[in-house]
């Protein structure tokens, strides 16, 4: 059944939300709580037929309630002060108000982002396998099946994808299985699968990520932690998983596809997201450059190449290497708003637009994008690692950091995080925190060594804090990997007007003439 209400649909057999094109990514007591609500439209349902119906009668907290009606309303553009699709009447209960429009769907239409065509798996083909629960508790499935939905859910949101619906999933539940066979069965290149145990107030999960064909592991994550509140740590776990099995994911498809003769518009554009995942230095860019481009010439619609080109140019602006940075930046927001036109919900392109007003002196701007995106998927990490970037163009850098930890909790191995600690130190720069930012600073180009800027600016914290010879060194790795930077194009880029951001630049630039970086 399919429930359209406004622009959105919610899609009960796929146990999917819609926007226009777009998935809007929930948790499954998320979805379970919009579907009782609009199933029950005609009446005000109370606070325990919810509890019975979503958390089929367990014991939940007024607060965890709250959270996720909060959170419905979040997904379908509403708010507690508007009201207008969920209203909450006091001591009542909860009633869906918007105007629904039942549609059953169509017997032979595709399931999933992707075609299925032959026998050939998709490519980025998965399917999340019901995870095993091996603490011999009955009570624990209920939260060991919400991980493996909502791991369902949140992987179908990456570009290309085709993730197998749950239910295909759900018969292989209680089975030792060859995942080779399931590979076979199912059509699917990946498949994940995992176990969770629980003893006493710890719980243990393990989960592996498998190529369907060869058996080989691609990956395999292992977490423990305290329990303190299980659906907190549902939404917690599945975030961390899903942004790092992203990750994985591009890179496995761009292997395949530099093995492929005849690639297409996807193969062309998986191959330059995984250039952009190994960093920004001249040669990254200009491969990712390269392969987004080609995709675009296969297909001139593809909207996940149009964000990579213009995540390319910002990089390149941002890189302080040539003079011609705001004609750059005017191609990466002409190229970014082509694709908002195409998908307006797009979390990826917000982040991107998001990017460019900052480098523009939009900080304010900028930073609207980023909630934005935090409001299609509240649990990017890099959309949270983005505000704390904004922030101290803004100049409030002192709230940099609570950013970047969140984000770090979301995602801990991400293949951004080296950005992320780069923020940290740049903000500390401007705090004149220079040993703290050395600190951040090291962490970022510890975590991955061709990104230019990350060892320009910790040559510029070692200038600081009188480390002059360690500064010289970073300097010359920095330069090394950027030969084109110059103190005047940093200076030149007027990035923002704010006071405290301009006399953290000017701390800077000294920090870097310190070290010897020319000035230009």
């Amino acid at each position: 059944m399919r429930y359209l209400f406004e622009d959105y649909a919610l899609d009960t057999d796929r146990r999917e939300l819609h926007r226009a094109t777009d998935v809007i990514v929930v948790t499954p007591q998320v979805f379970d709580l919009l579907d009782y609500l609009i199933r029950n439209r005609e009446r005000v349902v109370s606070k325990d037929d919810v509890i019975n119906s979503v958390w089929n009668g367990r014991i939940v907290s007024d607060a965890a309630l709250t959270t996720r009606v909060n959170a419905a309303r979040s997904a379908i553009g509403d708010t507690g002060e508007k009201q207008r699709l969920i209203k909450t009447l006091p001591r009542k209960g909860f009633r869906f108000v918007g105007t629904v429009q039942e549609t059953q769907r169509l017997a032979n239409e595709t399931a999933g982002s992707v075609e299925r065509t032959g026998d050939k798996p998709p490519r980025l083909s998965i399917v999340v396998l019901p995870f095993a629960n091996l603490s011999g508790d009955r009570e624990q499935d209920y939260f060991v099946d919400g991980v493996t939905e909502s791991l369902t859910t949140d992987l179908s949101r990456i570009a290309g994808s085709f993730v197998l619906a749950r239910n295909s999933a759900v018969s292989y539940k209680g089975r030792a299985v060859d995942v080779r066979q399931v590979g076979r069965e199912l059509k699917v290149r990946y498949v994940l699968e995992g176990s969770v145990q629980r003893s006493g107030k710890r719980l243990r999960m393990n989960v592996q990520l498998i190529d369907a064909n060869s058996g080989q592991h691609l990956w395999a994550e292992r977490f423990e932690k305290s329990v303190v509140d299980l659906f907190d740590m549902q939404d917690e776990i599945v975030s961390r998983l899903a942004n790092t099995l992203g990750a994985q994911l591009i890179a496995a498809e761009a292997r395949r596809a530099e093995r492929t003769l005849h690639p297409d518009a996807m193969d062309l554009y998986f191959q330059g997201r995984a250039w952009l995942m190994k960093g920004f230095s001249p040669e990254c860019v200009t491969q990712a450059r390269s392969f987004f481009e080609r995709s675009l010439e296969f297909d001139p619609g593809n909207v996940e190449a149009m964000i990579g080109l213009a995540n390319v140019d910002t990089a390149v602006a941002a890189s302080f290497a040539t003079d011609d940075g705001p004609a750059r930046l005017a191609a990466a927001e002409a190229m970014v708003n082509r694709a908002l036109s195409i998908r307006p919900n797009h979390t990826s392109a917000h982040l991107a637009r998001g990017r460019v007003q900052i480098f523009t002196n939009r900080a304010a701007q900028g930073s609207r994008e980023f909630e934005h995106a935090l409001a299609l998927e509240s649990n990017r990490a890099n959309a949270h690692a983005a505000l704390g970037f904004a922030k101290f163009y803004m100049g409030l850098a002192a709230e940099t950091e609570g950013h970047i930890l969140e984000a770090l909790r979301l995602s801990p191995r991400d293949v951004e995080a080296y950005q992320w600690t780069c923020y940290v130190g740049v903000a500390k720069l401007q705090l004149g925190s220079d040993v703290e930012a050395v600190s951040w600073l090291r962490r970022s180009t510890e975590a991955n060594r061709n990104f230019p800027l990350a060892h320009l600016l910790l040559a510029a914290a070692l200038g600081l804090s009188g480390a002059f010879d360690e500064a010289r060194t970073a300097a010359r790795t920095g330069l090394a990997l950027n030969s084109g930077f110059t103190i005047r194009r940093l200076v030149a880029a007027q990035q923002s007007d704010n006071p405290a951001f301009l006399a953290g630049l000017e701390r800077i630039s000294e920090g870097l003439r310190l070290a010897g970086v020319p000035e230009g």
